[in-house]
């Protein structure tokens, strides 16, 4: 006698196939995801450590021009110590470089660097003896060597720097390559999936949902209190179930945004690391040279001023990688009652040169200084500085940056303070507008992404709003929207 499965096995048959499939294509996705980026992120931080290396060495040696010539014109001492300092520089990048690298075509590269360097280095020191002995003349035909050579040991730099670039890229797509075996692997536990899900809705749709529609409609054979109370005790259930897995699936996507999100802040942890660790040691180098600089130099008003605009920048460069360091785990805090007018005009202030180099020209349209209300002034001043700069780049042939200050007393979600920022440059791509904000989205080559991100947790940490409206022209407009709160 042929044996039939019950509906109750078959159910649980067709359940159990589609569960272990989806189980094993998430097992498969998740040991395939975590070898690649393990490989990947290994990879990445070898060149990327290397990278910055050579970049460093491409730097110390730029700014080692033009010190010769400037002793030649006035025989200041201080060009040669200077000279010196980035010559000591340019040997220990040298000396890290050597650390970080394993490629065989750099370190040959890298040798004939320092091969010529040190060549560069003699003959230098020649033309300083002939213009220390004034032997000017064949000095000067001397140092016209040492700049060939300069610029040729300065190619062998940016070819160095060029084969970790090139580098990058490649482990770039062959990860890409690597992601792509993993979505057609998605792709081929599809149909098993949809198979699975097919019979099955088959099997409820004919010998479940079908009987119960039939009772539901009175169709069935026989009715009664029974009947009915088992009907609509099954109704019930089917509805707290639905409820259930509806719930379930809302869970497993806020899990999987949180878990790209924490992969992404895990990958600037490291990254920011390397940053730190390049660019904080030459820029407390160039701070060090400032205040030496401001001690020893004599300096009119409108030097000093410059002066005391260059440092600020510097610190503000320090408060740039502190907060990149920082994305992940936001800063307190450390509210005053200030006005947001006083801010607005300090970063106004503060990027005047950047905005005259870039012919933009700033207006600031206010009736009256905003009220004072509670508020971050460094975090507040990061996040203009940001939608600012941005709006510098979107005119690139220079244009007018608008600053619209105002109140809305009336507002539903009670009073606040608006600053609209307006550039009139080509505006944001209706295509992207749903993305700006997002951690690591950028539409510029060089940009990291996290500006309009970083800027929007700002304002939302004091409790206002960042968002992107209709500018009223050709341009974009950002409207930053504090509350005025106690």
């Amino acid at each position: 006698m042929k044996r039939v499965l019950s509906l109750r096995s078959r159910i649980f048959l067709l359940v159990a196939a589609l569960v272990a499939t989806n189980l094993a294509g998430a097992a498969i996705t998740l040991w395939y995801g975590r070898e690649t980026q393990a490989l990947f992120t290994h990879a990445l931080d070898s060149d990327t450590a290397a990278f910055m290396a050579a970049e460093e060495l491409v730097n110390e040696l730029v700014m080692q021009k033009g010190f010769l010539t400037y002793y030649f014109l006035d025989s200041d001492p201080n060009w040669l110590k200077l000279l010196d300092d980035h010559h000591r520089a340019f040997l220990e990048w040298i000396k890290r470089a050597r650390i970080s690298v394993q490629r065989r075509d750099a370190l040959d590269i890298l040798s004939e660097i320092e091969s010529r360097y040190l060549h560069l280095v003699f003959d230098r020191d020649q033309v300083v003896e002939r213009y220390r002995e004034d032997q000017r003349r064949q000095g000067a035909e001397q140092h016209k060597e040492v700049r060939r050579e300069f610029y040729a040991i300065l190619d062998l730099c940016t070819r160095y720097k060029q084969i970790f670039t090139e580098s990058i890229a490649l482990r770039r797509m062959d990860y890409q390559r690597r992601a792509g075996e993993l979505n057609a692997m998605a792709w081929a536990a599809i149909p098993g999936s949809i198979l699975f899900g097919f019979l099955l809705a088959l099997v409820l749709t004919r010998q479940v949902l079908g009987p119960i529609r039939r009772l539901a409609s009175g169709a069935g054979h026989g009715s009664g209190p029974i009947a009915g109370n088992e009907v609509q005790a099954l109704s019930q259930r089917m509805s707290g179930l639905l409820t259930d897995v509806e719930q379930v699936r809302s869970k497993l996507e806020q899990s999987r945004e949180h878990l790209q999100q924490s992969e992404k802040l895990a990958l600037v942890g490291k990254l920011a690391a390397g940053v730190a660790h390049s660019v904080r040691n030459p820029l407390t180098s160039v701070k060090m040279r400032l205040f030496s600089l401001e001690r020893g130099l004599s300096l009119n008003a409108v030097q000093r001023e410059d002066f005391e605009v260059v440092s600020e920048e510097i610190r503000h460069i320090d408060t740039i990688v502190r907060n990149f360091l920082e994305f992940a785990r936001p800063p307190k805090l450390k509210a005053v009652r200030m006005s947001p007018s006083e801010v607005v005009d300090h970063t106004v202030e503060l990027l005047r040169h950047r905005l005259e180099s870039s012919a933009v020209r700033v207006q600031v349209d206010r009736l009256r200084p905003l009220p004072a209300i509670a508020l971050d002034p460094e975090q507040i001043k990061e996040a203009l500085v940001n939608l600012m700069l941005n709006a510098c780049e979107a005119m690139s042939d220079g244009g007018v940056l608008s600053l619209c200050e105002s109140e809305d007393p009336a507002n539903a979600a009670g009073p606040r303070v608006s600053i609209r920022v307006t550039d009139s440059g080509l505006g944001v791509a209706e295509a992207v507008r749903e993305q700006i904000f997002e951690p690591f989205f950028s539409s510029k080559e060089e940009g990291s992404g996290l500006g309009l991100s970083i800027s929007r947790r700002i304002v939302e940490e004091h409790g206002g709003t960042l968002s992107l409206e209709a500018g009223g022209g050709s341009g974009a407009a950002f409207v930053i929207r504090l509350p005025m709160t106690e």
